[in-house]
């Protein structure tokens, strides 16, 4: 069969681009059609730098042309992304001079392992041979300074290019700053949203952090205050959502997804995290208990088109070992670090392809317009 070109023009004008109002040929996103006898290569190009919106932007393409046109038609789509016009009057984050990625790490809700999965992360990533940095952004709940033994230690002040900086704790061949080590045990951080932001601030900015391929963002559960000003003040390579596969929990999570995903942040989310996917007795090592419920971070996953990065169970030795500060995926030969590596393999594959797809990211911009301010990106 000989594809048509106002064939292939009349069928894409009853799709549109992810975000964008009008059908895709009369925005003029659809910058050109070419046919050869069965197959059609499309151009187009889109305003959203989120990877899911590019990826849905061709399966959209491929699964309309082959419903309305042509079942067999091979279809090519070359999808480009083009930033909007930078607004004028801005105050915006910078990004950290010697810092390769920045991954925020963030859970819907508290108490589903997302420190944990944080700090076994950053283990594996140092063991894998990157440099390796976490900023404990839960400035109210602070535990990366116990999962990493280092709770009783104090980053001391370094001179950096005539100017003092922190120099922050490394343990396992990550460096940590928190929180928790300008605060006592039994201190409660009770501030307002400002003071909280301004102490991140120096945390980021304040500290000789020196190279890395990876800084790992320990956000705070729910999507708030800090969330705003952390991606303010950075510009978020990607992030992860940790989850446990309860329904309430998979709730939360899709709101965690949806934060990132709005047009006025648009970080590209790397994937969904099933944390606590399952028990195995130790006596019973082939048995799986599914106690909060099969599969629902990955089904979640699949249903909001983002990918699955992979399934930790629930074991009591992760419990412990971040209650001793030695993470888990330091237990070598174990599934545990079996498990762990696989999770950060796919965590760096998703970097890697979102590096090579996507611009990058922006710090979030503030706007100020006659007195108001609006969250731009």
């Amino acid at each position: 069969m000989k594809l048509n070109k106002q064939d292939i023009l009349d069928a894409l004008k009853t799709i549109t681009v992810p975000g964008e109002g009008e059908n895709m040929v009369d925005s003029g996103a659809v910058t050109n059609v070419v046919t050869f006898a069965d197959e059609v290569i499309v151009d187009i190009t889109i305003k959203n730098p989120a990877l899911q919106a590019k990826k849905k932007t061709e399966v959209d393409i491929m699964k309309t042309i082959h419903d309305k046109v042509y079942e067999k038609a091979k279809v090519n789509v070359n999808v480009k992304v083009e930033a909007p016009a930078k607004p004028t009057n801005q105050i915006k984050g910078k990004a950290i001079p010697g810092i390769q990625n920045i991954v925020a790490v963030a859970s819907g809700k508290g108490g589903v392992g997302k420190s944990t999965v944080t700090a076994n992360i950053a283990v594996t990533l140092a063991k894998m041979g990157f440099k390796v940095g976490v900023l404990d952004a839960d400035i109210y709940g602070p535990s990366i300074p116990i999962m990493f033994d280092v709770a009783d230690e104090r980053p001391l002040a370094v001179n950096v290019g005539g100017k003092s900086k922190m120099k922050p704790v490394e343990n396992y061949g990550v460096k940590v700053l928190s929180i928790g080590f300008f605060t006592k045990p039994d201190q409660a951080v009770i501030w307002r949203g400002p003071m909280a932001a301004k102490a991140l601030n120096q945390m980021i900015f304040d500290a000789a952090w020196g190279d890395l391929d990876f800084l790992l963002l320990d956000l705070p559960p729910g999507t708030g205050d800090i969330h705003l000003s952390i991606m303010q003040s950075l510009p978020v390579t990607g992030a992860v959502v940790v989850s446990t596969p309860q329904n309430v929990a998979l709730a939360d999570a899709k709101k965690g997804v949806a934060m990132f995903q709005q047009e006025s942040i648009s970080v590209p989310v790397l994937g969904i995290v099933e944390n606590m996917a399952y028990f195995t007795p130790e006596e019973l090592p082939e048995n799986k208990y599914y106690i909060f419920g099969k599969e629902g971070a990955k089904n979640l996953a699949e249903d909001l088109e983002v990918p699955f990065l992979g399934e930790i169970p629930l074991v009591q030795s992760i419990r412990e070992a971040g209650d001793v500060g030695r993470p888990a995926a330091l237990q070598t030969a174990s599934t545990l670090e079996e498990a762990f590596e696989e999770l950060t393999k796919n965590v760096v594959q998703e970097v890697v392809r979102r590096n090579t797809d996507l611009p990058p990211t922006e710090a979030i911009k503030i706007t100020t317009m006659a007195g108001c301010s609006a969250v731009k990106k």
